[in-house]
């Protein structure tokens, strides 16, 4: 079925299902055999592959793709719901890759967010009330447990776990097969079983712009957090003493403050 809208066709195939209460913008096109349940919003130009179910009060944003067999929106897995209504809102122009899986949040009226331009990588799994922000990467079969925080360029390897509650800083990198059970600092490399962290992300921070000025006072910082064997608190103090508070500094500081499950060493 075409539907012409705005000047732009929609195009949904014979055999998927859309519920008469779904919203679909323009341009959005719906593949064979699949599910958009009622409550679904799908933004202008989305594109909903074979056999893929969007279900719950889930939103997705302008220009994303998302392939074969993914469930988007379903209950949340956490035998702390109770029932009652929760969200998930996902932004624009990521690509949601074959078999992922996505859930909205536990607790009435919470949610689970996906900003823009991620790609998520097939069997790849994001659990409630997860917060992923934007330009991130989840490999193959990586799996995000409930209350996880993903920032702004995050790389996180395949076949990859996190725990709940942790939080993946801005630019850093998870090798695959890993397991992380503490915070991961800004611009670092982690890898292992927990996770340890190895250095830094610099492949990842001059494909982001970040000067070399600022990459040399990383350097510093990553030797003061890690090699000289201090309490966080005592580094923290040492990064506000010591090196000038560049916006990457600062980033690093804030975040070691913040971190309630500690950070990987």
């Amino acid at each position: 079925m075409s539907i012409e809208t705005h000047k732009t066709k929609t195009f949904i195939h014979p055999t998927a299902i859309i519920d008469p209460e779904a919203e679909l913008g323009a341009g959005v096109r719906v593949g064979p055999y699949s599910i958009i349940e009622a409550n679904v919003t799908v933004g202008d130009g989305t594109t909903i592959g074979a056999r893929v179910t969007v279900e719950g009060h889930t939103t997705l944003g302008k220009e994303n793709q998302v392939f074969t067999g993914a469930v988007i929106g379903s209950m949340t897995q956490d035998k702390k719901y109770k029932g009652g209504v929760t969200y998930l809102k996902i932004g624009d122009r990521n690509k949601i890759r074959e078999y992922v899986t996505v859930n909205p949040g536990t607790e009435e009226n919470s949610e689970t967010v996906i900003g823009n331009d991620n790609l998520i990588m097939a069997y790849a799994h994001v659990a409630h009330n997860c917060i992923i922000g934007n330009n991130t990467i989840i490999a193959n079969a990586g799996t995000l447990a409930g209350h996880v925080v993903v920032e702004d360029r995050a790389v996180i390897g395949g076949l990859s776990g996190v725990h709940q509650f942790v939080r993946i800083g801005y630019l850093s990198i998870m090798g695959g097969n890993s397991k992380a059970v503490q915070d991961i600092p800004p611009y670092v490399m982690v890898d292992g079983h927990p996770a340890k962290a190895y250095g830094l992300n610099v492949v990842g921070m001059e494909r982001a712009g970040v000067s070399q000025e600022e990459r040399m006072l990383l350097k510093r910082a990553f030797k003061i957090i890690f090699r000289y064997r201090l309490s966080t608190k005592n580094a923290i103090q040492i990064l506000k003493n010591e090196l000038q508070q560049s916006p990457a500094i600062q980033r690093s500081i804030k975040f070691l403050e913040n971190s309630e499950r500690g950070i990987c060493k």
